[in-house]
C-alpha cells in the first residue's frame, strides 16, 4: 500500500458499501504515516456530502485511522474541551492522494467527560438490509464497537489528552 508523504495535504473520502461516495474532506494535513497508521489535521476544510451539499468544519481536528481497526477516529478541539465523532468503518486504503474508507453507519459520540453514545443504529439496520451488509460485517462491527468502548474507558490512543497535544501542536507547526 502507498503511503502519504507526512507533511503533505490528501483528501479523505468516505464511501458506502455499495461503492457510492459518502462524504469528502477536501484537505487534511498528515502528521504521521506509516504502513498501518496516518494521523491527520485540519481546521475549517470543506465537506462535501453525497448530494453535492458543502459546508466547512467549525473546529481544529485531529484524525487517527488504522489499517487493523474497523472504526476511525475524529477528536474536535473546541473551546470547553475535546468531542469524539467515532465512526464504524472498514480500515482505510491510501489510493491516488485520497484516504478511503467505507462508512458503516454506526457512530460513537465522546464527550469532553469521556461519557459517549452509540448514535445511528436504526441507520446501519436500515442499510444493512438495503445494501446486504454480510453477517461477517455485521460481526466485525459490534467486536470492534466493543474494542472502541474499551479504548474510550482506558483513555487509549486518541483518547488520551497528551496524545491530542502532541498531535495537535504537530498540526501547528505546519500552520506556521
Amino acid at each position: 500500500m502507498d503511503i502519504p508523504t507526512e507533511g503533505s495535504n490528501i483528501q479523505i473520502q468516505s464511501y458506502k458499501h455499495n461503492g457510492s461516495i459518502h462524504r469528502i474532506w477536501a484537505e487534511t494535513k498528515v502528521l504521521k504515516a506509516t504502513n498501518h497508521l496516518v494521523i491527520g489535521g485540519n481546521d475549517r476544510t470543506p465537506v462535501t456530502e453525497s448530494d453535492g451539499r458543502t459546508w466547512i468544519t467549525r473546529e481544529p481536528a485531529i484524525c487517527y485511522f488504522h489499517s487493523d481497526l474497523w472504526f476511525n477516529i475524529i477528536a474536535m478541539i473546541r473551546d470547553n474541551g475535546i468531542y469524539y465523532y467515532c465512526n464504524l468503518g472498514s480500515p482505510y486504503v491510501y489510493d491516488k492522494g485520497a484516504l478511503k474508507y467505507i462508512d458503516y453507519d454506526l457512530d460513537v459520540k465522546v464527550f469532553p467527560d469521556m461519557t459517549f453514545s452509540l448514535l445511528d443504529e436504526d441507520e446501519y439496520e436500515y442499510n444493512r438490509k438495503l445494501m446486504g451488509y454480510p453477517d461477517v460485517i455485521d460481526h466485525i462491527l459490534k467486536k470492534n464497537v466493543d474494542k472502541l468502548v474499551r479504548w474510550i474507558r482506558q483513555r487509549k490512543g486518541p483518547f488520551s489528552p497528551e496524545f491530542i497535544d502532541i498531535w495537535y501542536d504537530r498540526y501547528l507547526t505546519y500552520l506556521n
